[in-house]
């Protein structure tokens, strides 16, 4: 039995980002920009732009600038429009979030499922745990969300 460890959990994540950014590039959308697309969906369409810029650093651990160059790639690209300090998905943008909602469906479900769900819920419980702690530590020594550039 193979022991979990950061190594084995970076595999799994690289290898499973490189199947989704393959499907992102036939979408035409980066992954980052699809991260950006599905937040602004899971606020009903419409989010607040440094409410976005917060969430995207904080989960990401980038830098404030790269996620600011996401979100002009999809304003210029006609996925977001801007407005004061909002942003909304167009018409497009929730077109392309749909594409990508189903793209991430295929490759869940190939590499998920058919592995249990009890199997599921530990892994599940155990990374939650592993980000958790990461997160508090990163917190702790002031390295939590990078400062903007």
């Amino acid at each position: 039995m193979t022991a979990v460890n950061g190594q084995i959990i970076g595999q799994a994540h690289y290898a499973t980002r490189a199947l989704l950014e393959r499907e992102l590039a036939r979408l035409g959308i980066t992954f980052h920009q699809s991260l950006a697309l599905n937040a602004a969906a899971a606020e009903g369409g419409a989010v607040v732009r440094a409410h976005l810029v917060g969430r995207m650093t904080g989960a990401l651990k980038v830098d404030q600038a790269v996620v600011l160059a996401v979100v002009d790639e999809l304003v210029a690209g006609g996925l977001l429009r801007a407005g004061g300090s909002g942003l909304a998905l167009t018409d497009a943008g929730r077109e392309v979030r749909r594409r990508v909602a189903d793209a991430v469906a295929g490759v869940t479900a190939r590499l998920y499922g058919d592995v249990p769900a009890p199997d599921l819920a530990v892994a599940g419980r155990v990374l939650t745990l592993v980000k958790q702690r990461a997160d508090a530590e990163l917190a702790a020594t002031g390295n939590g969300t990078p400062a903007a550039a």
